[in-house]
């Protein structure tokens, strides 16, 4: 019974429109912020007791549910009530949703995660006045803090979660360079290592920070998963020529395969040729990895070498030293191709995150740098969609031997059915 209503929730999940999910997440963080509000109150009022030693100021409730009126549409939100024993007329009024304010003025139609990106920027005030208006910017610099100490929290959590009977097929990793700096002045990289669950699932596998993108820093974060209890690495992990990763995952996970992102190594290429010859050597190198099987990969693989060798030897180099990792999906599901031929998943996830954040000089703390990044991931999340081909997991896990991206099984039966 669990198993089918949790079904039908994933269903209705995928059928939200993106107009539905920037709703629901500024909703779900606009009530986090009034949350925050009213227990900073409290606390203010922590020490003042009656006359029976009982907290004079209490939660009580919520105020009926109203709707503010959005550029997106309405957002339902409860504003808390308290309750002031002592008579002095405490009262709580939201800065975030003020009494009888039932429309935003300037909440603009971005997704979910723009209010963490501009809280990224150091100036949360000024990013919730994008989602709910000017009355944003009367937010104390207390709730401001108590939001970042609290998704710092969670994160802490998070990393500490039991991965003993998890299961991955697919691996993205990549390092994310934000442009943002520490408190000890050193430019912060996000390590990120997206994953797809035996039922097709994309999810966050782990998310951490580094220097750069060393080995030292790439075993600190894969270490930190075995420990974890995570019994294995994936099948397969996808990623671009940081050859941190690469060290570091045949150290921690020697059994997993390896893939090179094919976006990544054709900008590589495409940056050691002249600009008159990059349209003919992308398609060049765009006839690789879109043929239908390994030989023909390989013989176009040959002729692209054959082009621009002799002339252009520092391409051709970039090719070569990595051939089997640019063609390991051959080895996998066709259905599959699509997912495993770029890191994709994490490059779009961040793409406006680098945009943003790389605009600002402040400095931030280790702890609130994840715990900022973790809850834009979280965002993200929630809008991912299932791999193709979900139903070819089960065979690969099965042991299943894929050959150009058909199964050998499957193979072998239309080569008897062709000679029948």
């Amino acid at each position: 019974m669990k198993d089918t209503k949790k079904g039908r929730a994933e269903q209705s999940e995928m059928g939200l429109s993106l107009e539905d999910l920037i709703r629901r997440g500024a909703r779900d963080l606009i009530q986090k912020a009034i949350e925050v509000e009213v227990q900073e109150l409290l606390d203010d009022y922590e020490n003042v007791k009656t006359l029976r030693g009982q907290r004079s100021v209490v939660r009580n409730g919520y105020l009926p549910a109203r709707e503010v009126l959005t550029s997106v549409g309405n957002i339902e939100v409860r504003v808390p009530k308290v309750r002031d024993r002592s008579g002095m007329g405490v009262k709580f009024n939201s800065a975030l949703v003020p009494p009888f304010v039932r429309r935003s003025p300037r909440m603009s139609a971005a997704l979910p995660w723009l209010y963490l990106k501009g809280i990224s920027t150091g100036d949360m005030r000024e990013a919730l006045a994008v989602l709910v208006g000017e009355q944003a910017k009367g937010l104390s610099a207390n709730v401001v803090s108590r939001l970042k100490a609290e998704w710092a929290a969670e994160y802490a959590v998070w990393m500490k979660r039991d991965l003993s009977s998890r299961r991955y097929v697919y691996w993205w990793a990549d390092g994310i360079h934000t442009g943002l700096r520490q408190e000890d002045d050193a430019k912060a990289c996000l390590l990120v290592i997206i994953g797809v669950t035996p039922d097709g699932r994309k999810e966050l596998v782990t998310i951490g920070d580094g220097l750069r993108e060393s080995k030292e820093s790439w075993l600190d974060v894969l270490r930190d998963l075995a420990a974890q209890g995570l019994p294995s690495g994936p099948l397969l992990a996808v990623g671009d020529g940081a050859l941190g990763f690469w060290a570091a995952l045949d150290e921690v996970f020697p059994e997993t395969r390896r893939q090179r992102c094919w976006v990544h190594k054709t900008a590589n290429v495409l940056n050691t040729l002249p600009k008159s010859l990059q349209a003919k050597a992308k398609a060049g190198l765009h006839e690789i990895w879109m043929a239908p099987t390994r030989a023909q990969a390989i013989t176009a693989f040959d002729h692209f070498l054959k082009t621009y060798g002799a002339k252009y030897p520092k391409a051709v180099d970039k090719l070569v030293k990595d051939r089997d990792a640019l063609l390991a999906f051959y080895d996998f599901p066709a259905e599959h191709w699509l997912h495993l031929r770029t890191t994709n998943p994490i490059e779009s996830t961040f793409a406006t995150v680098r945009h943003r954040t790389t605009r600002t000089k402040n400095c931030v703390s280790r702890s609130t740098f994840l715990g900022l990044a973790f809850k834009l991931v979280q965002e993200a999340e929630k809008s991912w969609r299932r791999i193709r081909g979900v139903e070819r997991i089960n065979e690969l896990l099965a042991g299943t031997v894929f050959k150009n991206g058909v199964s050998v099984t499957d193979d072998d039966d239309q080569q008897q059915r062709l000679a029948a």
